[in-house]
């Protein structure tokens, strides 16, 4: 088992911890992470594109003139979609994107992000991450202590309104409970912050 340093809010170091080899000592597999960074993506999407095809178009129902003798190519309406102001052909309608992976291929591919940011050295393990009021400097000077510069995702045992509010305003900081981690944000991030009692939640719940 691979050892990281435990610092505590002001930087200090306080002692160390065994990192689970199962959860942060795998090979990354990149195709299944891609699956699943992919697959976030289509879950996001809106979906709520939308055009008009022909025969929702108004206007058009008179024949613009007869079929035969004017020279001109026969037309039937003016808002076919050859036409300026036509409707669109094969037009877009609003649908779901979403679709399911598998539970296993959701947990290798968080294994796998997470074994690189701890191979890479940017798994910061702090003793407690806690704040007495909401304030964005106290955080920002945590972040600054514990030399975590630009994207970071801040990881806690559970939801702490006070940690919450206290980042929401530092631009590419996330925070998130240690039940709810994300391929995506992880791997978006430079930085993984990881309270302890966090790191303990995510070795019994993936190990």
């Amino acid at each position: 088992m691979s050892t990281v340093k435990v610092l505590n809010m002001a930087g200090a170091e306080v002692g160390t911890v065994e990192l689970n080899d199962a959860i942060f000592g795998i090979e990354p597999n990149e195709a299944v992470v891609h699956e699943v960074v992919k697959n976030h993506l289509a879950n996001c999407r809106q979906g709520t594109q939308s055009a008009l095809t022909r025969a929702e178009v108004s206007g058009g129902g008179r024949k613009p003139w007869r079929q035969k003798g004017t020279g001109h190519a026969r037309q039937g309406s003016t808002r076919a979609p050859q036409w300026t102001h036509g409707g669109i052909v094969f037009a877009p309608k609003p649908r779901s994107y979403r679709y399911v992976l598998n539970k296993k291929v959701r947990r290798l591919a968080l294994k796998s992000v997470l074994s690189a940011k701890a191979a890479e050295g940017s798994l910061v393990v702090i003793d407690a991450i806690k704040q007495d009021a909401i304030k964005t400097a106290s955080f920002r000077k945590f972040l600054d202590a514990v030399k975590v510069e630009g994207k970071a995702v801040v990881v806690t045992p559970a939801v702490d309104q006070i940690i919450v509010k206290s980042a929401r305003n530092i631009p590419g900081v996330l925070t998130t409970p240690a039940n709810q981690l994300n391929v995506y944000d992880i791997l978006n991030a430079k930085f993984l912050v990881v309270d302890q009692a966090a790191l303990s939640k995510i070795e019994e719940v993936y190990a």
